[in-house]
């Protein structure tokens, strides 16, 4: 029977946020090496421990394995107060052709992360093209092998989560997670099954772009578009979304003058309270200190409310 009070947070003795590790090492759609290096990452590593967000997600394909590799090195000059919990995440790939390559792949996350077992490990989407025989099985090796203490999936349906969850069940294995993409503005995990399921299975919903990446922060406007190309180029920040999305900016500083808050801590704490663990980037120690800026506080039952209203539409 699942343990349906424990989330992966209270599991791994961490706060319910955490830091997406992206950005990490990739040049070409964050600006790495242009916009900020090395020094700052290893900043925002450390204001994110300091604050309290000890959850650290990456993946093998972020940077082609430089967000890895920068975060084993910075696990290597220790000096953390606290001890960094660690996530990354294989690619199933249509040129991996056995489950094996599982194992291999976790083997290579490990080298470049300079540890012999991560916290957790996830698949990092579900593959359009049917994935190897027993891919979710090796998952389970994963575990077994001491490899990993806890798996999880991402961008899996509530359907194919749940499958996930009752193959690795019948191994002794508990499906931990899905990372799914969830927001104010991306509100599609409360429809579609996803959030339910994690509930009902006790799995937790690690929320990636939680602040739309940036959209919710009010730095922007239109006439005025971020840096990035992502940002720059991506319909995201068109004009005309951007004066859609006023409305709800408008309401995040309401509620975070309110409570000495900025907007995107008051849309962090909203999916906090909606039982998701959200997964802010966090490129040098000021973003990485106004993250952790959501925790140790709540958005009233009230203002709950009045964010849901005002983005009903983004599905």
């Amino acid at each position: 029977m699942q343990d349906t009070e424990v989330t992966l947070a209270e599991k791994l003795g961490t706060a319910p946020l955490g830091v997406g590790a992206w950005a990490w090492g990739t040049s070409q759609i964050w600006g790495y090496g242009k916009e900020y290096g090395r020094r700052e990452v290893g900043e925002a590593f450390r204001a994110s421990v300091g604050g309290g967000v000890r959850f650290v997600d990456t993946a093998e394909i972020y940077g082609n394995g430089k967000s890895e590799a920068l975060i084993g090195e910075i696990l290597r000059e220790g000096g953390f107060d606290e001890e960094p919990v660690i996530a990354t995440k294989f690619a199933p790939l249509p040129y991996r052709l056995s489950a094996s390559s599982l194992l291999d792949a976790l083997d290579a996350s490990l080298l470049r992360l300079g540890v012999a077992q991560v916290d957790l490990y996830q698949i990092h989407f579900n593959s359009p093209i049917p994935p190897p025989r027993g891919l979710i099985d090796t998952l389970a090796e994963a575990v077994k092998s001491g490899r990993t203490k806890h798996v999880g999936v991402s961008n899996y349906s509530a359907d194919a989560m749940r499958r996930a969850h009752e193959q690795l069940d019948r191994q002794g294995v508990r499906l931990a997670s899905n990372q799914v993409h969830y927001s104010l503005l991306h509100r599609r995990p409360e429809t579609n099954g996803v959030l339910e399921a994690c509930r009902d299975l006790g799995v937790t919903l690690i929320a990636y772009s939680p602040i739309a990446q940036g959209l919710l922060t009010g730095k922007y406007r239109p006439g005025d578009r971020p840096s990035g190309l992502m940002r720059r180029y991506g319909r995201a920040f068109s004009a005309a979304n951007l004066k859609r999305v006023e409305p709800v900016v408008d309401e995040l500083r309401r509620i975070g003058r309110e409570n000495g808050k900025e907007p995107s801590q008051v849309a962090l704490n909203w999916l906090i309270l909606k039982g998701a663990m959200p997964i802010p980037g966090a490129k040098d120690a000021r973003q990485a200190t106004q993250n952790a800026g959501a925790l140790g506080w709540k958005i009233s039952a009230e203002d709950t409310e009045r964010l849901d209203l005002a983005t009903l539409g983004w599905r």
